[in-house]
């Protein structure tokens, strides 16, 4: 099942987020897609808000994989960025399914190399027109660069037929 979504500015890409997490739960995989300055990070922040997470969210870039705990009795989360992984297996070398239990993991940069994950996962895909990857643009945050997007969100498996 695939939905496109046509975002304005940085207000419907956090709606956005915050609809996709009001139907997350323990296990779900998000694999996120796009150019540089697409907004996979600011999409992420608005998400985590949205689940009660309360820690600054920030690009995983170096550290590859970050472990946010919820607060309280809430999801938590683990944000990935793949974009230096080189393959399935260096993914599965972070041991991500054992955060599978009581987390939402979401991982930028993560398609062709996430897949394998679970059974189930959700690739969004978010496209800023005219966009070259030669910008120093990093994301929404800064407010310069408050323009429209587009997101593709395609659901796989089970767990996301009917969902969007």
């Amino acid at each position: 099942m695939q939905q496109r979504y046509e975002l304005a500015d940085l207000a419907d890409t956090q709606a956005l987020a915050t609809r996709v997490a009001a139907q997350l739960r323990a296990g779900d995989v998000i694999i996120l897609t796009g150019d540089l300055g697409a907004g996979k990070t600011t999409f992420t922040q608005a998400m985590a808000k949205a689940l009660g997470i309360t820690a600054p969210i920030t690009s995983p870039t170096f550290v590859l994989a970050r472990h946010h705990n919820h607060p309280a009795d809430g999801l938590n989360l683990v944000h990935v960025d793949a974009y230096r992984i080189t393959g399935a297996d260096e993914l599965a070398s972070l041991d991500l399914e054992t955060w599978l239990t009581d987390s939402v993991v979401v991982i930028e940069w993560g398609r062709g190399t996430a897949e394998d994950l679970t059974d189930s996962y959700l690739d969004i895909e978010l496209i800023r027109p005219g966009a070259s990857t030669d910008e120093l643009v990093t994301d929404f945050s800064d407010d310069e660069v408050d323009e429209s997007r587009s997101a593709i969100l395609t659901g796989y498996g089970p767990r996301w037929e009917g969902q969007l």
